[in-house]
């Protein structure tokens, strides 16, 4: 499954949103549940079941399955689901339990709807770049078009009602993917993460909570929705993640000032290593291909595109790496076939 999504780039890591250089993408996540029926953590398997299909009628009487693809749980296999949760697609709490779940794809993948996860309905929508208002009205027209024929539980005291406490309310998760190599190498992260979180943001790795961080880059989102409107949650984040600019900006300017011989030599050798190794680990890959971004967005490599950094970092994850070969692959075997493939894409330039 999903061969077809392998061998084109995801639309949000095109780099032509606002501060592509620094910011890989943005999400608006909406969470929504069916009146009158329980939430997934209590609701019987006869009762998910009634869920998928209401979601389903709801998806074709809009007309939104003919600019997407349906695709239920149970035929998805391991690799696929891995594959998922690489492209940002879905969440790696998603399909722990395939029974009664289903994802929906807009053909774009600018949209994917999770059902039966922790709520009835996850709507993500993305984009590429600091663009969170532009993908807050992507989830807003799924919304809408869903709301339009099911029956959301909503309570006129406390707004949509969901499964955890802090998504009540709005409902809404924004969010960036962020690359912040020049506040790490400056050592200023720490303090950072602190300043951030006390505002009421949280940090995260590359997949979200509970994930590592990969390549120096981190996921940041709100933390409550109860109480607060869309527009102070969606403006809260753009200025803090302006801020987190400014100070990376800042950070990789001191960095060139100070050691700008040392920090350039990162970078060719970092560039040197992936263009000529023959095994690459994940980790390993992903610093390297850090750095190789950092120069990227500094002028310092001109020669490479930044569309094309970011599509390596998501081609040499291990389920990706699979699918684009066609095998299943055990991590020896998988640390030759990255570098084969990372060679290939930039001598290909």
């Amino acid at each position: 499954m999903f061969e077809s999504l392998v061998r084109r780039p995801a639309r949000w890591l095109e780099a032509d949103g606002a501060e592509a250089a620094i910011v890989l993408s943005s999400r608006a996540r909406l969470a929504r549940n069916v009146a009158n029926l329980h939430y997934p953590g209590k609701a019987s398997s006869e009762m998910q079941a009634r869920v998928k299909d209401f979601v389903r009628l709801a998806l074709g009487n809009r007309g939104l399955l003919q600019t997407g693809t349906l695709f239920d749980s149970e035929p998805v296999s391991d690799i696929d689901r891995d594959f998922l949760i690489e492209r940002h697609l879905i969440s790696p709490e998603f399909m722990r339990d395939r029974q009664n779940r289903a994802l929906f794809i807009q053909n774009d993948e600018s949209v994917s709807i999770m059902i039966n996860e922790e709520d009835h309905l996850r709507i993500q929508a993305f984009q590429s770049g600091l663009e969170i208002r532009s993908a807050m009205e992507k989830a807003e027209k799924v919304d809408s078009e869903l709301g339009a024929t099911l029956d959301y539980d909503y309570s006129k005291d406390y707004g949509f009602l969901t499964s955890c406490p802090t998504n009540v309310g709005t409902g809404l998760r924004a969010s960036v993917l962020i690359h912040l190599p020049g506040l790490v190498l400056t050592n200023e992260i720490d303090g950072v993460i602190t300043q951030i979180s006390k505002v009421g943001l949280a940090v995260r790795g590359f997949y979200g909570e509970g994930t590592d961080v990969l390549g120096n880059l981190f996921q940041i989102s709100n933390q409550t929705t109860l109480g607060r409107q869309e527009e102070d949650i969606i403006s809260s984040l753009e200025d803090v993640t302006r801020q987190l600019i400014s100070h990376e900006e800042n950070a990789r300017m001191t960095l060139i000032r100070d050691a700008g011989d040392e920090i350039k030599d990162k970078i060719w050798r970092a560039y040197g290593i992936l263009k000529h190794a023959r095994v690459l680990s994940s980790e390993e890959a992903m610093n390297l291909l850090s750095a190789v971004r950092l120069g990227v967005a500094m002028g310092i490599l001109d020669m490479l595109p930044m569309r094309l950094v970011n599509e390596i970092m998501l081609l040499i994850q291990p389920a990706h790496l699979q699918k684009l070969l066609g095998e299943e692959l055990g991590a020896s075997d998988r640390d030759g076939r990255r570098a084969d493939l990372v060679r290939e894409r930039l001598m290909g330039r």
